[in-house]
């Protein structure tokens, strides 16, 4: 499978776990609750805007959405790590989202980076 549609699938079921995780978030105090609006914010643009660089009507309105996405995963990153290391939520229970976080964030790395040599290179 290629990265592209790699990425927009990922990048979906992450906003989904990432929603789920703010479900839980929202019901504690005000601080969790405050967290989980950035988080929320952060971790469901990624995939919205894969999605919107799919339909980018140029190469370089792909890669600019794509550097979008890239910036949200960054941010989303923070959070989480913000989230276990406030002992908000357990190392435990987030070591997975992280890691996911991680490997998006590479993915998206690579494809901006791939995709800007070869806009380069058309030119």
């Amino acid at each position: 499978m290629n990265a592209e549609l790699n990425i927009k699938e990922r990048s979906f079921r992450f906003a989904v776990r990432v929603v789920n995780l703010c479900k839980i978030l929202e019901t504690q105090d005000r601080v969790s609750k405050t967290l989980a609006n950035q988080l929320l914010r952060s971790g469901t643009s990624i995939g919205a805007n894969v999605e919107e660089a799919q339909a980018g009507q140029s190469k370089a309105d792909f890669i600019a959405k794509m550097s979008i996405a890239r910036k949200e995963a960054r941010e989303t990153h923070y959070w989480l790590r913000l989230l276990k290391e406030s002992e908000i939520v357990s190392d435990t229970q987030l070591s997975e989202i992280i890691k996911e976080a991680d490997e998006i964030i590479r993915i998206l790395t690579a494809i901006v980076k791939t995709s800007q040599t070869r806009n380069s290179n058309d030119k």
